[in-house]
């Protein structure tokens, strides 16, 4: 059943392993298929990961394929999808993200221009146990008006995204935001983009199509 998502998950589960967003056992990962939801299974180590190891479960929870049970966090996967519209979700614990969710703050602060790509400043949510009805819920709330990441409260990091490589992409960029606002809290005191700063900053993608390619020019009747 959905073989081909199975191995994506499981491809992308030892690719996360790999660069170390994810370790161990720790972090699940999970991808909406229709009405089905391929998702890592619980306990099982990501870096070693076989496509016929994944589960796949139904929007409701239910368990449809596979030897193994899905994540003990599928509730935290499930809010996304039916709450969020969200085509993937990654939960990890890298370094940075999970360092800046033990810090006494109510988010992480929009100190550079790619956290827009976030959404903006990425909301922490309260703590509660990994696993609990609660804590996805805290979640959910935490990722609402369009953010595209949550921090969970001295625990990790929840990241959607429309498909499972931009999902991956996004939990990368995370973890790098985490570490340049470590990084600048530890030299002193942080600055914070203003609201007309961002709107500038909104204004320049637009203008210059920020993130696309584009062919070269090769026009030298101005040179």
């Amino acid at each position: 059943m959905h073989a081909g998502e199975r191995e994506q998950i499981a491809e992308a589960a030892r690719e996360l392993a790999a660069t170390g967003l994810v370790r161990g056992t720790s972090g699940n990962l999970s991808l909406r298929v229709g009405d089905d939801v391929v998702v890592t299974p619980t306990g099982a180590r990501l870096g070693t990961l076989r496509g016929d190891d994944v589960a796949v479960v139904g929007l409701d929870g239910e368990h449809r394929w596979g030897p193994l049970r899905a994540t003990s966090e599928l509730d935290l996967h499930l809010v996304a999808y039916r709450d969020h519209g969200a085509g993937a979700v990654v939960h990890s614990h890298p370094p940075a993200a999970t360092a800046v969710s033990c810090l006494e703050l109510d988010e992480l602060p929009l100190v550079h221009y790619e956290l827009l790509r976030l959404g903006g400043a990425v909301r922490i949510a309260p703590f509660a146990p990994f696993g609990t009805p609660e804590l996805a819920a805290l979640v959910g709330e935490a990722l609402r008006d369009g953010r595209q990441a949550a921090l969970m409260a001295n625990h990790g990091a929840t990241v959607v995204g429309g498909d499972l490589a931009g999902a991956i992409d996004q939990t990368d960029l995370l973890e790098w935001c985490c570490d340049v606002y470590l990084r600048a809290r530890a030299a002193g005191p942080v600055q914070v983009l203003d609201a007309g700063q961002v709107q500038a900053v909104i204004d320049a993608a637009v203008a210059r199509s920020y993130g696309t390619t584009h062919a070269a020019s090769h026009d030298r009747s101005e040179a």
